[in-house]
């Protein structure tokens, strides 16, 4: 098992050189069947508002909601990432706060807190994903709802002695992730379609992300101890039931009204 150290488990900085071309390289994430229930799911637990999203990006999730008359508020520690949300329509109108999402506070009341496409895994420590539950609650209205999306962890697919897996494969994308089972981080790799070059060759660009992976059992357990209880889990935005086969899951805690 390839060991990782801290020091190669960096997050990816998600800066100049790479914010430009972020949508690109995730483009079926816009696919109308993945986006369109994302924000039916979302619109409806956030009812009138306001609703926060924790490492808003681009806003791929965050301008279709707030064109639904959602009030989206968004948390980024990229100017990068959120100076390409300004240049999108509506993306000038979204208040957005420079910030790591694990602390940082910008207001209570929200109907809807939501993290989605794997970023509590971008929290390399249980410590900080323990804390951005916390974060999350503290802005919660009684009865507010957060919602995270993330994958499941495939090590069933992993004989001994192997460990990489691939999670995506499509025309113009193919990822993989190299995992280490004992620390609970891996490291993903894309590797995405980039034109032809002048002799006809496919280019193709290559990038790094790194995670720790986290189990919806203990998921469950940091939201008990930010004082939220579960009350949904599906495997994904359609609210398709949860199973042992599952890949993803869409998980709702809800914050107590006393």
């Amino acid at each position: 098992m390839t060991a990782y150290a801290m020091d190669d488990l960096a997050p990816s900085p998600f800066d100049e050189r790479v914010a430009p071309t972020y949508d690109a390289g995730s483009a079926y994430m816009f696919d109308p069947a993945i986006l369109g229930p994302t924000v039916d799911v979302l619109h409806e637990l956030a009812g009138d508002g306001p609703a926060l999203e924790l490492a808003v990006g681009t806003g791929r999730v965050a301008l279709p909601l707030q064109e639904r008359g959602v009030e989206v508020h968004g948390i980024d520690f990229s100017e990068a990432m959120v100076a390409e949300l300004r240049r999108k329509p509506g993306g000038d109108r979204m208040p957005v706060t420079i910030g790591d999402m694990a602390s940082t506070r910008v207001g209570t009341g929200y109907r809807l807190v939501y993290l989605v496409y794997n970023t509590i895994t971008n929290l390399l420590t249980q410590d900080e994903q323990v804390e951005c539950f916390r974060t999350a609650a503290e802005q919660l209205a009684p009865g507010g709802a957060f919602v995270i999306e993330v994958f499941v962890p495939q090590l069933r697919r992993m004989p001994p002695g192997q460990y990489a897996v691939p999670f995506h494969v499509g025309e113009r994308h193919v990822g993989l992730d190299t995992v280490d089972v004992v620390t609970q981080h891996l490291v993903s790799h894309h590797f995405t379609q980039a034109g032809l070059d002048s002799r006809g060759r496919r280019l193709a660009t290559c990038g790094t992300s790194a995670h720790r992976y986290v189990w919806p059992s203990e998921l469950d357990l940091m939201a008990r101890l930010a004082g939220l209880t579960l009350n949904a889990r599906w495997a994904d935005w359609t609210r398709a039931p949860f199973t042992a086969e599952s890949e993803s899951h869409v998980s709702v805690w809800v914050k107590g009204t006393d």
